[in-house]
């Protein structure tokens, strides 16, 4: 098989961070098939993180929401528009697809187009389309990633790696910096960013993984006040009221970094010391940039979720040991009857304990 595979075609519509998960198995794929080429499917959230990955030839761009606009208004509309879609991905004759999708419609996807081999997990029988399946109930027992590799044992390929950084171009990395000279920074002193929000694939459930704002406040304050660290609050156009309230209730003087373009935004946290942010997209940027970070986790299985890998002297995860707690499994938030007491106990000592370990290493 190894002499015949000649393309690849890996699907994830997912958030941020789920894409930033299927990195590693991008590496071993060119790895393995070192001539290969590799498209990735993916939504326009998303992209920018892809779109100048060296090891990534195309990348087709499946924006959801616009594919059911058009379908609203026409349904002969919608079926062309699916229909050109496919028909640009069975150009490029891709010998196998793994679907990280969980989702029938993109197997029917690489059916049509015309794609042989397609591998991937058998999530409540939604595999139909699937030539090579894992039974699949949802991530429970070990990381994201390493269910994400456990799929190229379908095609006969060991992990060689687990770990990979999202490279940034020179030009980013200077964007960053005229940012930050533009903020009266000083190349010697220390940069901190905060991302208070995150979670935004959670939609209106996101607030479940929001340490309260009020503790963002104290910390970034205690941070300036002991440290002198110049503290930067981050976030998406959408997370600007709260960053706004978070630095209205703030003694010292932040730089506020806002719904800036996503590669942007990464060159910024490549710019940091520490990274500290709840469970989310911003947190997964860090780690993949090689940024030491302090995470925050509620609901969510750190274990399953988190940093990886995991390596306590680079990534400080702040968790609440309780009964009740993780309670989102198999891709379900159950209603929360503690008042979010597993993020609510966390206390600005604690995680301002970490962040010193981490500054202090």
């Amino acid at each position: 098989m190894k002499n015949k595979l000649k393309s690849f075609l890996i699907i994830n519509p997912f958030g941020i961070g789920d894409v930033l998960f299927s990195l590693p198995l991008i590496k071993n794929l060119k790895e393995s098939f070192p001539t290969s080429k590799i498209f990735y499917l993916c939504n326009k959230r998303t992209y920018p993180v892809l779109e100048n990955n060296s090891l990534i030839n195309k990348t087709f761009v499946y924006e959801r929401d616009e594919f059911e606009a058009v379908k609203k208004i026409s349904k002969v509309l919608w079926i062309k528009k699916i229909r050109k879609f496919i028909l640009e991905i069975k150009k490029e004759n891709i010998d196998i697809a793994i679907d990280l999708s969980l989702n029938p419609q993109f197997g029917f996807f690489s059916w049509f187009a015309g794609i042989k081999k397609r591998i991937g997990y058998n999530y409540k029988n939604r595999g139909k389309f699937l030539t090579k399946k894992i039974k699949f109930q949802g991530y429970e027992e070990k990381h994201v990633i390493e269910y994400y590799l456990d799929l190229l044992d379908l095609i006969g390929i060991k992990p060689k790696y687990r770990q990979t950084e999202i490279v940034l171009s020179q030009d980013q990395i200077k964007k960053a910096k005229d940012f930050l000279k533009q903020q009266e920074v000083d190349d010697n002193e220390l940069v901190i960013a905060i991302a208070p929000c995150g979670g935004a694939s959670w939609g209106r459930d996101s607030y479940r993984k929001h340490w309260p704002k009020e503790n963002f406040v104290a910390l970034a304050d205690k941070l300036i006040d002991k440290y002198q660290a110049r503290v930067i609050l981050a976030g998406s156009s959408n997370e600007k009221e709260a960053i706004e309230k978070i630095e209205s209730l703030m003694q010292k003087s932040c730089i506020k970094a806002i719904n800036l373009p996503l590669m942007d935004f990464l060159a910024l946290l490549k710019s940091s010391t520490v990274l500290i942010a709840n469970d989310g997209g911003p947190l997964h940027m860090g780690v993949f940039l090689g940024v030491k970070t302090v995470s925050i986790f509620g609901p969510v299985n750190d274990l399953v979720y988190g940093p990886y890998p995991r390596d306590e002297k680079r990534h400080a995860v702040i968790k609440k040991d309780l009964p009740c707690r993780p309670c989102y499994k198999k891709f379900r938030l159950p209603e929360c009857l503690h008042q979010m007491k597993c993020l609510k106990d966390i206390t600005v000592d604690q995680v301002f304990d970490s962040v010193k370990r981490l500054i202090d290493d």
